[in-house]
């Protein structure tokens, strides 16, 4: 048996040495080989914000396409968007000093309903179409506006919502400054965006003329809340979440379209008429040249079908109708594997885009479910709250601080402290309510969670239903007492 020393085996002989060596340096990773297999694949080395700014606009606009004529995608959108953000994600405020969260809370509650610069929505609403931005688009931008007192809003603040298109990709340029534009974003010296350059209209509305990507406006970062999710480091305008899955959707989509216009087709009952060999024209062909022909025939000599009806043909003609192929027994399996696929790369249930429960039971939903609450809860805590929420709720306290909506002394020094809150996503329905709320029940005993977390994941926040129960128990502490009183009195 031969012995390795220091990279040489004692006893081999010096050709199969040299046929090792040379085999050793050889060796490569099997995704570097340029093989047959792998001869037209060469992507290059592009950083992920380069890629966007070369190839962003036409992924946006065929996403926008997909989102409007596919069914899948447009599924996808809802569900993204109804898990994301449901009813809302709600701001809890922290603090010592319970009358102050509660009037903050209350503040909160009544601007929320006037937060819309369009008017059209209320701050959860505004949410919702945030996350359809993000999931179809890839981004959102929502511009904080602050507003006159003379507006008479409850709190002088407003947003408004910005899509992708409304921030040019291709404006780059340095500035004299010594800050860079990049993808429309300015940035300092250290990367750090200090500012965005949106158009003054959208590029794609046909109602008004079109702005340049040099006819900007220029709106401080401190005003402006860039929403997407950041896949790579570095990255600096978003992604849609369509894109791995754009192409097998919209070729699935044509695949479709052809078998839909195959039935189609075949429904028809097409024939053709076959005439006796060796003619020079057929009998129909010489009684149409004469003007001899039946209701039954077209000008042309054509037979018309309609259902129900029989044709008299001539003598010595036959008719064979044609038989277009049928889709055949692969069609709904190559369908379930293909949106299997799109369902992945979408990052959503298969059941929840298509809407097809039958190979799914009650431990494979639920396996299911937690793999996929644990990929919103991602999003609605690093996403949504932190990218949205919480730049929301310091602009909405120094507004109402500032307008005298809330009253705080030393606000300015202590601010940090007052913007303090927990951000409480959607509730999950339960799949198993009475097995789900007992292990709660028996978190709680053993000490390994608390109530208000518990609380928290419904969707609720733990102050207002303690405040409920409170209420509910004086309530029906009032009416014992009388009936009580009644029955004294009778």
């Amino acid at each position: 048996m031969a012995v390795v020393v220091s990279g040489r085996r004692q006893g081999a002989s010096p050709a199969l040495a040299r046929r090792s060596a040379a085999h050793v340096t050889q060796m490569r990773l099997d995704g570097a080989h340029a093989h047959r297999r792998l001869a037209d694949w060469g992507p290059r080395i592009e950083t992920i914000t380069s890629q966007i700014v070369s190839g962003g606009y036409t992924v946006l606009a065929r996403a926008r396409d997909l989102a409007v004529n596919n069914g899948y995608a447009a599924q996808g959108i809802e569900v993204f968007a109804s898990d994301l953000i449901g009813d809302g994600i709600k701001p809890s405020f922290l603090g010592d000093d319970e009358d102050l969260r509660k009037k903050k809370a209350a503040a909160y509650a009544e601007w929320v309903d006037e937060a819309d610069a369009d008017g059209h929505l209320d701050f959860y609403g505004q949410q919702d179409l945030v996350a359809r931005e993000v999931f179809e688009a890839g981004e959102c931008f929502v511009r904080l506006r602050p507003r006159l007192l003379s507006d008479g809003l409850s709190v002088p603040l407003q947003l408004q919502v910005l899509q992708s298109e409304m921030l040019p990709l291709r404006l780059n340029r340095r500035l004299e400054s010594g800050n860079e534009i990049k993808a429309g974003i300015e940035v300092n010296g250290i990367g750090r965006p200090v500012a965005y350059h949106f158009l003054k209209s959208h590029p794609g509305d046909h109602h008004v003329q079109g702005s340049t990507e040099l006819d900007t406006v220029r709106v401080p970062a401190e005003f402006i809340c860039h929403v997407f999710r950041k896949r790579s480091a570095g990255q600096m305008r978003g992604l849609t979440h369509l894109a791995p899955a754009m192409v097998p959707m919209f070729v699935l989509d044509r695949y479709d379209d052809a078998e839909l216009e195959r039935k189609r087709t075949a429904s028809l009952f097409g024939g053709f008429i076959k005439s006796p060999a060796g003619e020079a024209g057929s009998p129909l062909e010489q009684r149409a040249d004469d003007g001899d022909l039946s209701e039954d025939y077209g000008p042309t000599g054509d037979i018309s079908l309609e259902p129900g009806v029989l044709h008299r043909l001539l003598d010595g003609e036959d008719i064979v109708f044609s038989e277009p192929a049928d889709v055949g027994t692969n069609y709904e399996a190559f369908q379930y594997r293909s949106l299997l696929r799109i369902s992945s790369a979408l990052g959503l249930p298969y059941w929840a885009v298509t809407g097809d429960l039958r190979e799914t039971s009650y431990a494979s939903m639920r396996a299911g479910m937690l793999q996929y609450r644990r990929q919103m809860s991602r999003l609605q805590h690093g996403v949504i709250a932190y990218q949205l929420c919480r730049r929301v709720v310091r602009m909405f306290m120094d507004q109402a601080v500032l307008s005298g909506r809330l009253i705080i002394p030393g606000y300015a020094q202590t601010w940090r402290e007052h913007v303090r809150a927990s951000y409480i996503p959607p509730r999950w329905e339960w799949v198993d309510p009475e097995k789900d709320i007992n292990a709660l029940k028996a978190a709680i005993d053993a000490r390994i969670t608390s109530r208000r977390k518990v609380v928290e994941a419904t969707g609720y926040d733990v102050e207002e239903i303690d405040a409920e129960i409170a209420e509910d128990e004086a309530r029906l502490r009032g009416n014992s007492s009388r009936q009580n009183d009644g029955g004294k009195d009778a």
